[in-house]
Parts: structure tokens; sequence; C-alpha cells
């Protein structure tokens, strides 16, 4: 693995925590930087290995570590018969957090999430408050069926506004859409809307372009790719609970600071939805930034915008706590 900004930190390694082996890609140019753990989307889409495409400027105000999940990348590939639990990733990233601390030497850390990433980081950050400093979500997910009904809506409005009778088609074909449909079935209905959205830049393909970013990063492995073919296999439980999942049934109380990082055009976790649950969050500090002509992949959308953000982040909590 070539270090080509020749960083103070860039390793990959294996940990054996929680009975298999756990990928972390590690990068940063300070060991006296706030460390931030990134949890990927999916279930099963690891991010460590596009991570190279958004996360040079991150390097130089946090050191980043990307884990890839039980079931998901490099973990998966070293570990392909594991079927993770939502609460058995739960566990992985309590473990995961203590050693990256004692590693770093740090009392607390950075939970960053997008997408799937967002609902493991909030509700972790709710039962284990006091192993996080604060938490960003961007892609944050409230509800999935709220989700879907939202982003089915927003592509029919313009499909009918472009008479875009293939795409209505389409839209037609999916029925009461989301309808009462669980788990693989879900999934399969989602990314089928996926396309439709794609058409309109609402949402996340899984086009040529994306496989290109892939091949092209300094971690890559042709078992990666495979890893990503196969991702909804080991996943079927997590995706269940994802399918199901609802924020809003949780208490609003937080007592971390949270911050969400929103596209503007982000129509796959549509950010109206993120912003009306915002509101009714108590937490020590909270703030909400959208990123225009940015959605999904907000961090790789507006490169320059998203890093803006972080540093407005980064340094105001680093004015609290040297307060503190």
């Amino acid at each position: 693995m070539k270090n080509k900004y020749n960083r103070t930190i860039f390793f990959e390694e294996y940990v054996h925590i929680n009975g298999i082996d756990h990928y972390l890609l590690h990068s940063g140019t300070k060991y006296s930087n706030p460390l931030m753990l990134f949890l990927h989307g999916g279930p099963g889409f690891a991010e460590s290995t596009i991570s190279y495409i958004f996360q040079k400027q991150w390097e130089e105000i946090y050191t980043v570590v990307h884990w890839d999940q039980r079931g998901a990348g490099k973990t998966f590939t070293k570990n392909p018969n594991e079927t993770p639990t939502f609460d058995l990733l739960l566990e992985d990233l309590f473990l995961i957090i203590q050693y990256l601390k004692e590693r770093y030497k740090k009392q607390k850390i950075i939970l960053f999430g997008h997408s799937w990433g967002t609902i493991l980081g909030s509700i972790f950050v709710k039962n284990f408050p006091d192993e996080i400093e604060y938490y960003i979500g961007t892609g944050q997910v409230i509800n999935m069926f709220d989700n879907e009904r939202v982003g089915y809506e927003k592509v029919k409005e313009l499909a009918l506004q472009a008479n875009d009778k293939k795409s209505l088609r389409e839209l037609k074909a999916l029925g009461d859409y989301p309808g009462g449909s669980y788990g693989i079935s879900f999934k399969n209905k989602s990314a089928k809307l996926r396309v439709i959205q794609g058409r309109y830049h609402l949402a996340v393909t899984g086009n040529f372009s994306l496989i290109l970013a892939f091949m092209k990063s300094p971690t890559f492995k042709l078992s990666d790719i495979t890893a990503l073919m196969k991702m909804d296999k080991p996943n079927k439980e997590l995706i269940n609970y994802w399918c199901k999942f609802d924020l809003r049934s949780e208490s609003e109380e937080y007592k971390t600071p949270i911050y969400y990082i929103l596209g503007e055009d982000d129509w796959q976790t549509p950010y109206i939805i993120s912003e009306e649950y915002f509101k009714t969050i108590n937490a020590p500090r909270k703030k909400l930034y959208l990123i225009p002509d940015a959605g999904h992949m907000a961090m790789m959308d507006q490169p320059n915008l998203f890093f803006g953000t972080l540093s407005e982040i980064r340094n105001e909590e680093g004015k609290i706590s040297t307060i503190e």
C-alpha cells in the first residue's frame, strides 16, 4: 500500500476482536489530532476502499480510521461465514473503540456515520455516550419506509414533469411502494428505485465509475469487488433490521453533541426527514448543515464544502474541550 501523501499515520491491519479478525485502515498527519472512526454504509458496503477520493483534507485535522464491519469488505473476505446481527455489531463497535482508544491514548473518539452507519452510530451514542466526544451523521437515516416513500414521490414528480414514460412505467411496476415488504424483497425493490432515481441524480447507483474508483484505490484487492457483489448474503438479518428502522421510536435525548451534514440533493435518505427529526433532538450541543449541490455521498459531491463544515465542527468542539 503506497503512502502517496507521506502521511505520518498510514497503515492497514487486521485486529482479532470479538472472535474474528476485523480490517482497519488508519490515516492521519498527527497523533495529537482527534480520533475519528468512520462507520460505512450498506449494510455491507465498506467505504474504506474509496476513502482516498474524499478524505485527504480530513487527515489534516483528524486521524481517521475506517472499519470494515462484520459482513462487509475485507472483514467479510477474511470471515466469509459470519452472519452479523445488530447486537453483534454493537459489541464489535464497542470493542473496536476500546482498542483504538488504547492504541492512540485517547479518552474518547469522534464517531462519523454514513447512511447505514448512521443507524449503527445513532444507536451506539445513545447506549455508550461516555465513549464518544461527538457524533457526525451524513446521509442520516431516520425511518427507512419514510425515506423510500418520499424518495419515490420525488422521482415520480420529476418523471411526470419530464414526461419520462419509461421511468413512470418502472415506478408503476413497483406497486404500492414501499408497501409492506421487508428484508431482501424490500432491498431489491429499493435497488430498482435507485436506478430510476439515479437518472435524476437523486441517489447513488452502482455504476461503472464507482467500480473504477474501487479499482484505483491504494488498498484495492480483487476480493473487494467480490465482497461488494455478495454483500447481501451475510447481511440478511441486518437488512431486516435496516428496513424496519425508525430512530423516532428512540428517546430524543442525547448525552453527546450531535451534528448532521446533509446533502441538499439527497433523496435516498431525504434531508427533509432528517431536518424534521433534528428539531426534536435534545443534546448538549447540536447543529445541522446543508451542503448545496450534494447528494447521498455529500463528501464526494462537494469535498471542499464538506471539509469546511468538518473544520468548523472541529474548531468549535476544540474550543469547548479547552474550556472544559
